[in-house]
């Protein structure tokens, strides 16, 4: 089993930043590709960065250029640094880690709330 443990997030205002990182204890081998999904109340998840163990980095058009998302694979654990946030971010971050190609495995963090003020 995979857990992933996440820190950061909380309240700031527009323009501000912030940075939410997810570690990933237990069977972490296999584990190719993480990063963070956000949840706002009447929408549906939103990927928002994800990189893949080649450093392969994909970003929800919303925040490119706003968001970076790194990795250390040394110690199993994703970055996402938030930067000239907008209060259309506010959400519950969602860290996700993904294994397996044929039939692929997520898990999930409990979330994080990001709330940016105007």
């Amino acid at each position: 089993q995979v857990q992933l443990v996440g820190s950061g997030g909380g309240l700031v205002q527009a323009g501000g930043s912030l940075r939410l990182s997810c570690t990933a204890t237990g069977t972490t081998l296999g584990i190719h590709t993480m990063g963070w999904y956000r949840l706002t109340p009447g929408k549906q998840r939103e990927l928002v960065a994800q990189i893949d163990d080649g450093g392969y980095t994909n970003y929800a058009t919303s925040v490119k250029g706003r968001f970076t998302i790194s990795r250390d694979n040394s110690k199993n654990t994703v970055y996402l640094q938030m930067n000239s946030l907008e209060p259309s971010d506010t959400a519950v971050y969602y860290c996700n880690a993904r294994a397996g190609s044929a039939v692929p495995i997520n898990y999930w963090g409990r979330g994080t709330q990001v709330t940016v003020s105007s």
